[in-house]
C-alpha cells in the first residue's frame, strides 16, 4: 500500500527503547540491566507490537491491499469490504458435458452413474470423476447419449473430447464410454483479483437505472460467469441482449446462461419479475465462438520436437485470445505471428495463415468470441 503515516514508520522495538531512554535524566543508570532499563523494555516491545497491529489494520481496511495475488488464497477481510457493496464472491462451478455409452441396446443407465478420466501413473496427476444427472437407456444401436457433472466443482475438471472413457461405476451391459465434445464450464471459487475488479466497477462505475453497468453487474454476480457484453435494443425498442462468457473465456454452457436468465429476467414479458427493471424483456445467450486456425511452415532448433512447440503455440494463442475477449473485436495477425517470434524453438516461421488467409486481421462480432481452433505446425 502507499507509505504508512509517519507516526507509524520505523516503529521498531529498539528505536521506542532508544526514545523512551534518551527522556530519562541523564544522571540516572539506564544502561543494560539497569531498574529503569529493565521497567523499559517490555514497554517498547509491546509499543512495537502495537505499531505493526495498526499497520497490519490499515492493510486489510482497504480493498486494494486486502486483496491477495496468489492465485490460492482468499482474503476474508476483502470478502468483508466488498460485502459493504453488495459483492460477495462467487463459488466454485461444476464443469457440465455430456458422454456417449455404448452396449447392449435397452440397457437402463441409472442417474448417478460414475465415469471418470484415466490417472496418469508417470505425472501422478489423478482421474476425474463425473456423475450422469438423469436416467437414461440404451436405444436400438446400443448407444445413449446423457448429461454429465464434475463431482467436485473448479477449473480443474474442464477436459477435452475423448478424455473420459472410463466407467467407475459397475452397470450391467454397458462396454464403454466417451465424451464427443468438451467439458466446460467448471469455475474456480472467486479469486481475490477478480472479486476486486467487481468491486471496483460496482463502486467506480455505478449501475442505475438498468443502465448497461447495471446489467453488466447482474450478469457478474452468476457464479461461472467470465465476461458478459450487454447490446440494448437488441431486437428493437424494449430488448436487451446479454452475451455471455465462462471464466476461460469461452461461450457460457447452458447453464450459466439458465442460472443468469433466471435472475436477472426468469420470465422475458417485461413484468420485472428479476432483477431488470418492468419494461424491457431481457435475452441472455452464450457467445457464439470463431475458431481461429492456424498453419504455419517452422524451421525449429534441432533439439525441438513439432509436438511440443505446437503446445507451446496453442498456449500463447490462448492467451492472447483470452485478453482479447468481450474487449477488441479485432485479432492481429501480426500479434499472431510475434507470439511464434517469443517461442525460443522457433528460429524462423513462413507461410502462416489464420482461417485460410495471411497479412491479414480477424473482425470478431459484438456476440462472438474468437477462440483457437487448430494448430498446424510443418517442419
Amino acid at each position: 500500500m502507499a507509505d504508512f503515516p509517519y507516526y507509524l514508520e520505523e516503529q521498531t522495538e529498539e528505536n521506542i527503547m532508544q526514545r523512551m531512554l534518551d527522556r530519562v535524566p541523564s544522571d540516572i543508570d539506564k544502561s543494560e540491566g539497569s531498574f529503569i532499563w529493565d521497567a523499559e523494555a517490555p514497554v517498547a516491545f509491546m509499543l512495537s507490537e502495537a505499531a505493526i497491529w495498526t499497520q497490519e489494520l490499515l492493510r486489510r481496511g482497504f480493498a486494494s491491499t486486502a486483496a491477495s495475488s496468489d492465485e490460492n488464497f482468499r482474503s476474508e477481510d476483502l470478502d468483508l469490504r466488498a460485502a459493504e457493496h453488495g459483492v460477495t464472491r462467487r463459488s466454485a462451478v461444476q464443469a457440465i458435458g455430456r458422454v456417449i455409452f455404448t452396449g447392449e441396446p435397452g440397457k437402463v443407465i441409472p442417474a448417478g452413474t460414475v465415469v471418470s478420466t484415466p490417472a496418469d501413473d508417470v505425472s501422478g496427476e489423478a482421474s476425474l470423476e463425473y456423475e450422469t444427472n438423469l436416467l437414461a437407456t440404451l436405444d436400438h444401436t446400443g448407444k445413449a447419449e446423457v448429461v454429465i457433472h464434475a463431482v467436485v466443482a473448479g477449473r480443474g475438471s474442464n477436459v477435452p473430447a475423448g478424455t473420459i472413457t472410463i466407467l467407475s461405476s459397475s452397470v450391467s451391459g454397458i462396454t464403454g464410454v466417451t465424451n464427443p465434445a468438451a467439458v466446460t464450464g467448471g469455475a474456480n471459487i472467486e479469486s481475490d483479483t477478480s472479486l476486486l475488479e467487481r468491486f471496483y466497477a460496482r463502486v467506480r462505475n455505478q449501475g442505475t437505472s438498468g443502465n448497461k453497468a447495471q446489467y453488466m453487474q447482474w450478469a457478474g454476480e452468476i457464479a461461472g460467469v467470465g465476461a458478459s457484453r450487454v447490446v440494448p435494443l437488441w431486437k428493437g425498442p424494449g430488448t436487451v441482449g446479454i452475451y455471455l462468457l465462462d471464466a476461460d473465456k469461452r461461450a457460457a454452457n447452458s447453464e450459466i446462461v439458465a442460472a443468469v436468465q433466471n435472475y436477472i429476467d426468469p420470465t422475458q414479458d417485461g413484468q420485472g419479475e428479476g432483477t431488470a427493471p418492468a419494461g424491457p424483456v431481457i435475452t441472455v445467450m452464450a457467445a457464439e465462438e470463431v475458431p481461429l486456425n492456424i498453419n504455419v511452415q517452422l524451421t525449429l532448433a534441432s533439439n525441438a520436437s513439432p509436438e511440443e512447440v505446437r503446445t507451446l503455440i496453442q498456449k500463447g494463442v490462448t492467451a492472447y485470445l483470452k485478453q482479447l475477449a468481450f474487449s477488441d473485436s479485432l485479432v492481429r495477425y501480426t500479434r499472431i505471428a510475434a507470439i511464434l517470434l517469443d517461442i525460443p524453438p522457433i528460429i524462423d516461421y513462413s507461410n502462416l495463415t489464420v482461417n485460410g488467409t495471411s497479412d491479414k486481421n480477424i473482425e470478431i462480432g459484438a456476440s462472438q468470441v474468437a477462440v483457437l481452433g487448430t494448430v498446424t505446425v510443418n517442419g
